[in-house]
């Protein structure tokens, strides 16, 4: 067995122990880090396994499963795959340790049943990064919807039955559209080869010699569901929806990783199997790439829930990873690539550390706060650099992606490069907007500083002649006392070295990749350029 089945099936085995814990919630817990964990080691010899030199498939594992339709259960890595299993696999432990922290489960829900779905989603989704077959890639794409439908439905805020189905349809109907056009893509091997199959790399031969015409109808299919996925505007308005409703653990895995098998599409089927149809339609996705960026900013900035203004900053950040890939130059392209990686990680930090702040404070509005530094410098330091690497500051992880994904696109599409530049200046505003309402100035808002009311010091009597209230008679009148307010500072306690310990991984992820990315680049880049070298051909 291959260490890539084994990363498939050590959290299915896992969600079956930590499923008939839901007794113990502790117990529960402990189990799913410790599976988890073990996942995230499986990872370094799968890693250490890849070669970036070698086949653009590796470790592939294939099994037969409808020979009748030449359906295989296939799995099988690249660069690109590989990346985001591995952020993949660092954020289910990171997300379980920080959960007691972040999350308060719904009354009668149970830690075994939440952290069983987390272990089911996360095999899931590595399963479809990893498939190299498209109808069992189709396949896991629907059935991934399943936990973390049940994820937000079960365990998220008071909206949180609206905001699982609006996911669920939103994704199933992009799915069901991709099938229609992978079942095309089955029909046209039928022609060409004589017999129907789908997998991938036999797919990309026959398809990607197809007319053009031929090749736009089945782009429209799979661009459909990825740009629903990823999210692009306009098919973006479930991603607030949901983010905002789900528990934060799970906003996490949403936005940080699920959505990126949306642009894991582009790169993977859109462009190596319909490279004359990706050159013919790139400035329509182009246009609506740097929509999403200027967009998102514009909205995130007038965010006044934490969650929902998240799920804005991804939108354009979305945008910047899109314009990367339709590029078409390896510097973008590969920017794009690590961009899926390190919007990962910056946005981990920036959506746990902010529930964190919500779960001091009881509240995810950011009118609630004020002047928190005061009170948790360190929390507030890991809000500063969750939002550095947020806006891509020189030193943080994100920013080689994002300069990467500008400098490559201004070589090829110059206005779509230059427009999207405007999003570097809104990401510093909001970002910046986001920490001064929360962290500096005075303590103040509702969260932290408890208001009452209580009655002034009495004015006294006054008499006659003495400036203050007298009856015509002259004789003394009492002033009735006003009511002032007063404030008292809540105790909030800053974070404790168990919540470091959880982040302490993604502050040295952030910093290290900041300074030295070579590791990322050189796994990435033969892979990107294998991916346009189709398209360049055309």
């Amino acid at each position: 067995m291959s260490w890539l089945v084994a990363l498939i099936l050590l959290p299915l085995v896992g969600a079956l122990v930590v499923a008939g814990l839901r007794d113990n919630d502790r117990a529960a817990t402990l189990v799913a880090l410790a599976v988890a964990v073990v996942e995230l080691l499986l990872v370094v010899p799968t890693w250490l396994a890849y070669d970036p030199g070698g086949e653009r498939l590796q470790q592939v594992t294939s099994f037969d499963w409808i020979p009748a339709l030449g359906v295989h259960v296939s799995f099988g890595i690249d660069g690109i795959a590989l990346i985001m299993i591995a952020v993949t696999a660092l954020l289910v432990p990171v997300v379980i340790g920080a959960l007691n922290s972040t999350d308060k489960l719904p009354e009668g829900r149970s830690a075994g049943g939440f952290l069983s779905l987390i272990l089911v989603q996360e095999a899931l989704t590595i399963a479809v990064f990893a498939a190299t077959d498209v109808f069992l890639f189709y396949v896991l794409f629907e059935i991934m919807l399943v936990p973390m439908y049940f994820l937000i439905g079960f365990y998220g805020g008071p909206k949180r039955q609206y905001a699982a189905v609006k996911f669920f349809l939103y994704s199933f109907l992009g799915g069901l559209i991709m099938l229609a056009s992978a079942i095309g893509a089955y029909s046209l091997a039928v022609d060409e080869l004589g017999e129907g199959t789908f997998d991938w790399a036999t797919l990309v031969a026959v398809v990607s010699d197809a007319p053009v015409n031929t090749q736009i109808w089945l782009f429209l299919g799979f661009f459909l569901a990825f740009a629903i996925k990823a999210p692009l505007v306009p098919f973006h308005t479930w991603l607030p929806d949901a983010a905002g409703q789900a528990p934060i653990a799970v906003t996490v895995l949403l936005v940080g990783v699920l959505d990126k098998v949306g642009t894991f599409g582009f790169l993977r089927y859109s462009l190596p199997m319909f490279p004359d149809a990706s050159a013919q339609l790139a400035p329509l996705v182009l246009t609506l790439a740097v929509l999403g960026v200027i967009y998102g900013s514009i909205l995130a900035a007038g965010q006044q829930d934490m969650k929902r203004f998240v799920a804005y900053v991804s939108i354009a950040h979305f945008g910047f990873i899109a314009l990367g890939i339709f590029a078409f130059t390896p510097q973008a392209t590969v920017g794009s690539a690590t961009y899926m990686l390190n919007h990962s990680l910056a946005t981990g930090m920036l959506i746990l550390v902010l529930g964190i702040v919500a779960a001091r404070g009881g509240s995810t509005r950011i009118s609630d706060y004020g002047g928190m530094f005061k009170m948790t410098p360190i929390l507030g330091g890991m809000l500063l650099l969750g939002g550095m690497s947020t806006l891509s500051l020189p030193g943080t992880n994100s920013f080689i992606s994002e300069f990467l994904v500008l400098l490559g696109a201004f070589d090829s599409r110059p206005v779509f490069a230059i427009i999207a530049t405007v999003g570097l200046v809104l990401a510093a505003a909001y970002v910046l907007w986001l920490y001064q309402r929360i962290m500096t100035g005075p303590v103040r808002g509702a969260a932290l500083v408890d208001v009452s009311d209580a009655p002034a010091p009495s004015e006294g009597i006054s008499t006659n002649g003495g400036g203050g209230g007298t009856s015509e008679g002259g004789t003394a009148t009492a002033v009735a006392p006003e009511k002032t307010e007063t404030a008292t500072r809540k105790t909030i306690r800053d974070l404790s070295g168990k919540e470091i310990a959880v982040l302490a991984p993604l502050v040295v992820l952030i910093i290290g990749l900041g300074f030295y990315p070579q590791p990322v680049l050189d796994t990435v880049t033969p892979s990107v350029e294998a991916t346009l070298q189709a398209v360049q051909e055309r």
